[in-house]
């Protein structure tokens, strides 16, 4: 996990290169990962580009861009997808699985809503941040995704969280939370189940 200074958001090239190692690993095990039968028929886009767009809420910060050219994850991209999704409460990065990535995009995809930005509320989490949610919310799993950056939390401007809950599970591509009172939806690169 990587540390980021209070002053900057930048990250130092000492960082970068202490965690190379674990952000190549955490792209090369995804490759490793077939997609669903259902995120495999999503088409590829003409020019081989996956494009992503997302805005963290808590930070203001956001990524927009290809992350993915065909089957090879672009890992200049996840640098970036790393810092916007981070712990921002204890200031952490951690490597993102790119494969909740796509299943971002294969939602956006089927809602039609393909140059949108989601709007997300939590992606990487620390021990000590959900820790602190456990105990301020019942809804906070012990052992969460976001632990180990393989979910994330989100809504999508236009669509109701109803429908994207309705998307999310039909692709039978991971875990599905639906949050109504909150009015967001959770999806991880677990085993395929759905609550809320």
């Amino acid at each position: 996990m990587l540390h980021l200074t209070d002053e900057s958001s930048e990250i130092s090239r000492r960082d970068i290169l202490g965690h190379a190692a674990l952000g190549a690993a955490v792209l090369g095990a995804a490759s490793l990962f077939p997609l669903s039968a259902e995120a495999a028929r999503v088409p590829m886009p003409e020019s081989g580009a996956f494009q992503i767009a997302f805005r963290n809420q808590h930070t203001g910060e956001s990524f927009s861009g290809a992350y993915r050219m065909g089957n090879r994850y672009l890992p200049e991209a996840f640098k970036r997808i790393n810092v916007v999704l981070r712990d921002f409460r204890m200031n952490e990065v951690f490597p993102i699985d790119p494969r909740v990535i796509d299943i971002l995009y294969m939602v956006r995809a089927k809602t039609g809503q393909g140059n949108r930005t989601f709007e997300v509320l939590s992606g990487y989490r620390s021990p000590r941040t959900n820790a602190m949610l456990r105990k301020a919310s019942g809804g906070v799993a012990k052992n969460s995704l976001h632990l180990t950056g393989q979910a994330i939390d989100f809504r999508l401007d236009g669509v109701s969280t109803r429908s994207l809950n309705k998307t999310a599970c039909a692709l039978e591509a991971g875990g599905v939370g639906y949050y109504p009172r909150s009015n967001f939806v959770h999806v991880d690169t677990g085993r395929v189940r759905h609550w809320g």
